[in-house]
């Protein structure tokens, strides 16, 4: 007569993790799936294959950057112009690593997938909350908005071809998501003046580089902040 084993403590709170990592998923998430919706949607009005949708999330993933390779694409866009696109776009990246959990994670492959998941929502919620994530709440949470993205592409691919005519209006849709991902990560009174540095370091992109503003709004931004940490680090007695 054999008993089932009993589950370790170890393996409870992983589990306790992983849920947790999967709760933490579903406000960003449930702004993500519509958004892949209407990835899916932009794929099918380009005429497009349907396997694009989940080809480009899956070797891309990179929300923005996928709609923006939809038209480039269809519109039979030079290799070395999808090439600095993807490196402005994706640029931001960059910055992120600077702060982002990625020593939590545990293994090889894992550590590479957290790399290659990092977004701006799984940034955007562990910014939120920093010193609080596990090797599995971390990945979890990865795991759980990709398929919210993929599962959102291949339900928008299903219901353009079922359309009778084109939607416009689509691309606002990451605007919109953005703009939900900056209020959350801004709750509080001493992440003000870090929204404001980033509205300056728009202003001045758009008036110095209107060519290439994301890029260089990323690079004041993050000067900005360099020199907000220094001033912060001196304190009232140094100053």
């Amino acid at each position: 007569m054999t008993t089932s084993p009993v589950p370790e403590r170890g393996d409870a709170a992983v589990r306790s993790e992983i849920l947790t990592g999967l709760r933490l998923s579903l406000p960003a998430g449930l702004g993500m799936f519509p958004l892949g919706v209407a990835f899916g949607l932009l794929v099918v009005q380009h005429g497009l294959s349907w396997w694009v949708a989940p080809a480009l999330s899956i070797a891309a993933y990179a929300g923005s950057l996928e709609l923006l390779l939809v038209g480039m694409i269809a519109a039979l866009a030079p290799i070395a112009t999808i090439a600095l696109t993807t490196l402005l776009v994706n640029f931001r990246h960059v910055f992120y690593a600077f702060s982002f959990p990625l020593r939590v994670v545990r293994g090889r492959l894992r550590r590479l997938y957290s790399m290659y998941a990092m977004t701006d929502e799984a940034y955007a919620i562990t910014a939120a909350a920093p010193g609080t994530w596990t090797s599995p709440r971390l990945l979890a949470t990865q795991v759980a908005f990709q398929s919210y993205w993929v599962g959102g592409g291949l339900a928008g691919v299903l219901i353009g071809n079922l359309l009778p005519g084109p939607i416009d209006g689509l691309g606002f849709a990451l605007c919109a998501l953005f703009v939900t991902l900056t209020l959350d990560a801004c709750r509080t009174r001493g992440q003000v003046p870090s929204l404001v540095l980033a509205g300056a370091a728009f202003a001045v992109a758009v008036v110095a580089t209107p060519g290439a503003v994301l890029f260089t709004a990323l690079l004041v931004f993050v000067g900005l902040l360099v020199v907000r940490y220094a001033l912060s680090r001196r304190g009232p007695s140094d100053a």
